[in-house]
């Protein structure tokens, strides 16, 4: 399962109520949750409850990713439980400010908290010269490595694909697609898989297997001997369940066609919708020279629309839409970006706020002929706040 925790929502400016992009994904194993197959079933059926479930997982077992790094970013992260500790992946979209100018400041704070575990960095080749200049000239000392993936050399050497190995049951997959921006903008895709074996202890005893060193054998996938001599095969007393999850968060991208083939097997695409369709066409209209190059939510409802895609969130919005609801006022709003991206997509929609969090469960291979393929918004990370 992955958990997302919005900690900014602003196209550009921050405002009052939205401070510039970013977005945090937790890596959570629901299968750490309970032991029983049916525990699973319902977890999936269940998404807040497993969501709460996972809150009360051991911090190690919560790696977590950082789509983005807009100024302030490590500010609003003091409202959230995120550690920089289990940062394990930081990736940047593109070069323009409001995705990365809270970059520095987040690894340093990162190294006077005392960590020294390796970070991945994966971002334009640009980030680096930026980050090499700041620590040039503020004498920044980072005690922990940074292993930068510099994305156009991921696309060209292993066609922008990355697996990292969580653990022995839980890997994560990320791939790059080029989007369409002023500058070079790239979206993400991340695809959670977790692997889990459960012994059929019914089964086992059924068959007069009394418990034993022995179960623990055939369920890591050896055959044993017991004493009586009789053989036992583990994949006779051994069920795999897997569960994939597959997110999609792009960068500013004026062209939602550029995801078509990434977005096909995903549970959720995150985009920028900065604009309603009416204000784009007047922002592009006042001057010919220049395009925004963003996209509207009514071209995000769209392209969701014709995709099949089952679940939308948008986020990246201009600063001049306040974050209240009202499709009857004169001032712009979310109702009217909402209004805009209904007007062409009938799936769930969420318009995303800063600290919002949403659980997603993925697909999983629970053999009871049910699709189990979720996402749910689950409150806000500051709604424990004392």
């Amino acid at each position: 399962m992955l958990k997302l925790t919005f900690l900014g929502t602003s196209a550009g400016v921050p405002t009052k109520q939205r401070n510039v992009t970013a977005l945090a994904i937790e890596c959570l194993n629901p299968y750490l949750v309970g032991s029983s197959r049916q525990q699973d079933q319902d977890n999936n059926q269940h998404t807040s409850q497993n969501a709460s479930q996972n809150a009360s997982q051991n911090k190690k077992s919560r790696p977590w990713l950082l789509i983005d790094c807009g100024e302030g970013t490590q500010h609003q992260l003091l409202h959230s439980k995120l550690s920089l500790h289990q940062l394990a992946v930081i990736c940047i979209t593109h070069v323009h400010g409001d995705h990365c100018y809270g970059l520095p400041g987040l690894l340093a704070s990162a190294a006077m908290s005392g960590r020294h575990a390796p970070l991945t960095l994966i971002a334009p080749k640009a980030i680096a010269t930026l980050l090499d200049a700041i620590i040039l000239t503020t004498e920044l000392h980072l005690p922990f490595a940074i292993n930068f993936m510099a994305i156009e050399d991921l696309l060209s050497q292993q066609n922008g694909k990355i697996s990292l190995c969580l653990d022995t049951q839980h890997q994560l997959d990320i791939d790059i697609t080029p989007l369409s921006h002023r500058v070079a903008s790239y979206g993400f895709g991340i695809t959670q898989t977790i692997n889990r074996r459960t012994l059929n202890k019914d089964k086992l005893t059924a068959d007069g297997i009394p418990a034993s060193a022995l179960w623990g054998k055939l369920q890591h996938g050896e055959d044993v001997m017991t004493d009586d001599g009789r053989k036992i095969l583990s994949g006779g007393y051994v069920d795999n369940d897997v569960q994939r999850t597959r997110v999609v968060i792009a960068g500013d991208n004026d062209s939602p066609n550029l995801l078509f083939d990434v977005v096909k097997d995903a549970d959720l695409l995150v985009h920028e919708a900065t604009y309603t369709h009416e204000v784009l066409l007047k922002i592009q209209g006042k001057n010919l020279d220049f395009d925004p190059m963003h996209s509207s939510a009514q071209l995000l409802g769209k392209f969701a629309q014709n995709v099949g895609l089952k679940n939308l969130i948008l986020t990246h919005f201009s600063a001049r839409y306040q974050s209240f609801d009202n499709a009857n006022s004169r001032t712009p709003n979310m109702a009217h970006i909402r209004i805009d991206a209904e007007s062409a997509y009938k799936g769930n929609l969420w318009l995303a706020a800063d600290f919002a969090q949403y659980a997603v469960n993925g697909a999983a291979d629970l053999g009871d002929g049910k699709e189990h393929n979720c996402v749910q918004y689950v409150g806000s990370a500051r709604d424990n706040e004392k």
